[in-house]
């Protein structure tokens, strides 16, 4: 169940057939998505909601999941993108095994693909993505947080790469972010071993930003999320926005490379209505009214 928020809230949005799930079952949407309303218009979240499969990334999941995406990409009104389950004590469980198992190899190895390209768009999409891990986040679950920009967890929840321990390795992008995360020694440890973490344990790394401890509802990561998600929000989006462009491609070069690509977004920011509009509230002494302009 989700809590019912004291401010105002838009209906969720659902992607892809109804009726319709992964395992052909007929249920309700696996994907929702929702714009919050009032002081908090900006923040939109995504639900993941396949209770039946712990919100284990299958087909239809993945499908209705890289719509969202399509369509958010293109709304300039999206200030912060709000991971969330609707499934109490899970995040993501990863991968959906019993539908792989079905699979032929060359099938499997098309579906893993489109998994990669579905952490990929997370990463790129051009708004802050924040991930509220309030249960279980492991193997495709803890890659889909890592594709985001910032992860809060509760310090119940587990997470970890397990591929291993499957007989697989982690093939969406697990090998490549965990490294850059925590650092290549550290990332081939918990990789090798397949171990888990708590949320504690996982902050104390500095593999999420923050761990809470968790509530009688069970969302206590996705308040925490949101109350961060709120901090991002009245700053100027075309700033925030190249920032993480500047910070994304740079870390990928040497530093003297990552400081031209700073420099091309910088320039990329000094036309805007918002850099006039900080500087005129700083002269004026008022808080800035930035419009994404």
């Amino acid at each position: 169940m989700l809590r019912t928020l004291p401010r105002a809230l838009r209906p969720w949005r659902h992607f892809g057939a109804r009726g319709c799930t992964s395992n052909g079952a007929a249920r309700g949407p696996e994907i929702q998505v929702r714009a919050l309303a009032g002081p908090d218009q900006g923040i939109i979240e995504i639900l993941m909601n396949r209770p039946q499969a712990r919100n284990a990334l299958g087909n239809v999941f993945v499908g209705q999941l890289l719509e969202a995406l399509a369509q958010l990409r293109e709304d300039r009104q999206v200030r912060v993108l709000l991971f969330r389950s609707g499934v109490k004590g899970v995040f993501c469980a990863g991968a959906d095994l019993k539908e792989r198992e079905q699979m032929k190899d060359s099938e499997v190895h098309i579906f893993v693909q489109r998994l990669r390209g579905l952490m990929n768009d997370i990463a790129a999409f051009p708004a802050p993505t924040i991930a509220a891990m309030d249960g279980f986040a492991l193997g495709g679950g803890l890659e889909l947080a890592l594709a985001c920009d910032l992860r809060v967890a509760a310090s119940s929840a587990v997470m970890g790469l397990i591929e291993t321990t499957r007989g697989l390795l982690p093939g969406a992008g697990g090998t490549q972010r965990l490294p850059r995360c925590l650092g290549v020694a550290l990332a081939k440890e918990l990789i090798f071993t397949g171990r888990r973490l708590t949320g504690d344990q996982a902050q104390a790394m500095g593999l999420v930003n923050h761990a809470v401890a968790q509530n009688e509802e069970g969302d206590a990561a996705y308040h925490r999320a949101r109350a961060l998600a709120q901090e991002i929000l009245p700053q100027a989006p075309i700033a925030v926005q190249m920032s993480k462009v500047a910070i994304d491609r740079g870390m990928e070069v040497d530093i003297a490379s990552g400081m031209a690509i700073e420099g091309m977004c910088y320039a990329q920011n000094i036309p805007t209505r918002d850099r006039l509009e900080g500087m005129a509230a700083f002269r004026e002494k008022r808080p800035p009214k930035f419009i994404g302009e």
